[in-house]
């Protein structure tokens, strides 16, 4: 399964980040492919690429505000998640959004 992922807090900071390491350890315990797209005080890192959008099984937006760029996930299928249920239990996340179907 190949999962993409966008975090991004209002700060753009340390959430954005944790978020985004959260999901990538957790990827690994579940055997699962992913590419995270940070949009942080450094702005758009790790950027996603048609490609990887096109190619998604799964489309997680991690976010509490708006993102930049959404207009690329026209007609796709998203999950929205808070930052704070990704950090409190990523697991949970990855079991409720991220199992095969």
């Amino acid at each position: 399964m190949k999962i993409i992922a966008v975090t991004a807090c209002p700060t753009g900071i340390a959430h954005t980040y944790m978020a985004a390491d959260a999901l990538i350890k957790s990827a690994h315990k579940h055997n699962v492919q992913i590419k995270v797209e940070t949009q942080g005080a450094m702005g758009i890192e790790n950027q996603l690429t048609s490609y990887d959008i096109n190619h998604a099984d799964k489309i997680l937006i991690v976010s509490d505000i708006e993102i930049e760029q959404f207009s690329r996930f026209d007609l796709k299928n998203i999950i929205r998640v808070s930052i704070e249920d990704v950090l409190l239990d990523v697991e949970k996340v990855f079991l409720i959004h991220c199992r095969k179907r």
